[in-house]
């Protein structure tokens, strides 16, 4: 039996204008309790997320199917520069609504919101195979570190044009 997409009658919207405490309890049920203790929650640590690219995808029955959150990172290389990216993340789609669709519509609604006059780099930790398509990579990432465990393969980089970001360096939020 083929699972219809129904992320295609899904209205998306603003993350801020959907209730915080679902959002709260669909990251608690996707990712558990203990979700604040990962390693990108360490890199974003005490930074907001940014509300222009940060969605709530519901389903047509108007529960909330899945959200996506972006937050401002940077890359410190070893002489302690700063390098802004964007962490994209946490994408949480409710276990009854996965293959549906819901998070391939979240990802587009965020990668298209980003400016492509003047984008910046997007760094997630995720699954290669499912991020692979939307652009990114671990090519450029294998000399970053991160402030907690991490698996190589799922340090994954977005850029137009990665050279412009050092080779080395920690990831940890950016304070602008």
């Amino acid at each position: 039996m083929v699972t219809p997409n129904l992320a295609d009658a899904a209205t998306l919207m603003p993350l801020a204008d959907h209730d915080p405490l679902g959002v709260e309890a669909l990251l608690d049920l996707v990712f558990g309790n203990g979700r604040h203790e990962r390693t990108a929650y360490a890199i974003r640590q005490g930074t907001d997320y940014l509300p222009a690219l940060s969605y709530a995808a519901l389903a047509p029955d108007g529960t909330l199917a899945g959200t996506i959150q972006a937050f401002p990172v940077a890359l410190t290389d070893d002489a302690g520069r700063d390098h802004p990216l964007i962490m994209v993340g946490p994408v949480a789609v409710h276990p009854d609504r996965r293959d549906q669709g819901f998070g391939r519509a979240l990802m587009a609604a965020q990668t298209s919101a980003i400016d492509p006059r003047a984008p910046l780099p997007q760094m997630l930790i995720g699954d290669p195979a499912y991020y692979n398509p939307f652009g990114f990579h671990a090519d450029y990432t294998a000399g970053w570190r991160c402030p907690g465990p991490w698996e190589a393969h799922r340090l994954l980089l977005r850029a137009s044009n990665p050279a412009v970001l050092p080779a080395t360096g920690i990831l940890g939020p950016w304070r602008g």
